[in-house]
C-alpha cells in the first residue's frame, strides 16, 4: 500500500519543486558552480520534468522531498535542506523500490552524501562515466540494488 505522504506530482507543482530542488543542489552539490546551477534549473524545469513520473512527499500538505522515475530507474531524489536526516529520502526510496520496482540509481560521483546513502541502501556501483548527461565533466555512477537475501 503506498504511503499516504507520498503522492503522484502534476504540472502545477513544477515551480514548488524546481525550488525545493535548487534549495537541495545548493546544500549537496558544492561541486556546481551558480552558472550549471541556472543551466541545469531550466533542463529540469522544461525538459526532464516532463520525462519522469514524478512523486512528492508531503507531510501536514508541506513538500519536503520529491523522487522521479524513468520505468526502473530513479532519475531524481531531492529533500528539503531542513528535512534532511528525517527519513524522507528513506521512504522515498522504500515506495521506489517496493511499489514502483526500482533498481537502478545515477549519481554524481562528487555528491559524497548521495553515494553513500545509495549504499547504505544496498546499490553497488556498475559503471562509472567520466561526464554527465549534457557533457560537463562531473563523473557518474550508475549503481544497481543488489538482491537481498
Amino acid at each position: 500500500m503506498q504511503e499516504p505522504n507520498i503522492i503522484s506530482a502534476t504540472k502545477n507543482d513544477y515551480m514548488v519543486l524546481i525550488r525545493l530542488w535548487e534549495a537541495s543542489v545548493r546544500a549537496t552539490h558544492h561541486f556546481l558552480d551558480d552558472s550549471d546551477i541556472i543551466r541545469y534549473k531550466q533542463l529540469i524545469l522544461h525538459k526532464y520534468f516532463d520525462q519522469v513520473d514524478l512523486y512528492c512527499f508531503k507531510k501536514n500538505d508541506v513538500l519536503l522531498g520529491f523522487l522521479g522515475l524513468s520505468g526502473d530507474n530513479i532519475q531524481m531524489l531531492f529533500i528539503e535542506p531542513s528535512a534532511r536526516r528525517q527519513g524522507i529520502g528513506k521512504e522515498l526510496m522504500k515506495f521506489a523500490i517496493e511499489q514502483k520496482q526500482a533498481t537502478k540509481v545515477d549519481v554524481n560521483e562528487q555528491n559524497e552524501q548521495a553515494l553513500g546513502f545509495y549504499k547504505h541502501l544496498g546499490f553497488v556501483i556498475m559503471e562509472r562515466y567520466e561526464n554527465d548527461d549534457v557533457g560537463k565533466p562531473y563523473p557518474i555512477l550508475s549503481m544497481e540494488l543488489q538482491a537481498r537475501k
